[in-house]
C-alpha cells in the first residue's frame, strides 16, 4: 500500500482565479509603487515590473536585489484591497474536491501572509490546510527558486517524492519537478510539458486524476 502524498497547491489561478480584478489591481500597485520608490515614469516602472517577475518569479526579488527594497513593506502596500471578498472569484466546489484528496495539504504560494490568509478565510479554505508558507515565511526565496522549496521540505520534514505541486505556473512546476515530485498543471492552454504528469483545467478535474499520480 502506498503512503498518501502530500500535497503543495499554490493560491492564486489555481484554487481562485485571479485574473480579473486580483491580478490587475496588485500590477497597477506594484506599478505605481516602483513609481513612486523609484521616482521613474509608468513606462519604466512597467518595464521593470515585468522584468524581474520573468527574471526571478517575483517581481520583488527584482526590487530586493537591485533596489534595496524593504520587502514588508513592497507586500503590504502593494496587496491592499478596497473590498477583496467582493474581488474573489471562487468555485464552492473547491473545498469538497480538497476534502477528497487523500494525503495532507499545503498552501505554497508566492503572495504575502496577510493576503493568503484572508483569502483562505473568506473562501472558507483555512481549515482545509494542515500548513501555510507564504513568501515572508520562506524568507523571500519565492518560486521557482528551489531554495523556498528546500525551506519548506526541511521545516515539514517532508520528501519530495511523497509531493504533489499543483500550480498554474510552469516554471515553478519545472523546479517542482527537479526535485522529485510530481506535478499537476492547472492550465486551459494547449501547450504540453515534459516536466508535467498531469494537466487539469481546474482543480475541480484533480479527483478524477488522481491515480495518475
Amino acid at each position: 500500500m502506498h503512503p498518501a502524498p502530500i500535497w503543495l497547491f499554490d493560491l492564486d489561478n489555481t484554487l481562485h482565479d485571479a485574473n480579473p480584478h486580483i491580478f490587475p489591481h496588485i500590477n497597477t500597485a506594484m506599478r505605481e509603487y516602483i513609481e513612486r520608490h523609484l521616482d521613474v515614469d509608468e513606462h519604466e516602472a512597467t518595464r521593470l515590473r515585468q522584468h524581474y517577475w520573468v527574471r526571478y518569479g517575483a517581481t520583488l526579488l527584482g526590487l530586493m536585489r537591485h533596489h534595496g527594497t524593504d520587502p514588508h513593506h513592497f507586500l503590504r502596500e502593494t496587496h491592499r484591497f478596497p473590498d477583496l471578498k467582493a474581488m474573489l472569484v471562487f468555485n464552492r466546489a473547491t473545498k469538497a474536491v480538497l476534502r477528497r484528496l487523500p494525503g495532507r495539504k499545503i498552501l505554497f504560494s508566492n503572495a504575502p501572509g496577510h493576503y493568503t490568509e484572508a483569502v483562505l478565510r473568506l473562501t472558507g479554505m483555512t481549515r482545509l490546510f494542515d500548513a501555510v508558507y507564504s513568501v515572508e515565511k520562506l524568507r523571500f526565496q519565492p518560486k521557482p527558486m528551489l531554495a523556498g522549496f528546500r525551506a519548506l521540505l526541511k521545516a515539514e520534514g517532508l520528501d519530495p517524492r511523497r509531493c504533489i505541486m499543483v500550480e498554474d505556473s510552469l516554471a515553478n512546476l519545472v523546479a517542482a519537478k527537479s526535485l522529485g515530485m510530481k506535478t499537476v498543471w492547472v492550465s486551459a492552454g494547449s501547450r504540453q510539458s515534459p516536466f508535467v504528469d498531469v494537466k487539469v483545467r481546474s482543480v475541480l478535474d484533480l479527483p478524477k486524476r488522481v491515480r495518475r499520480l
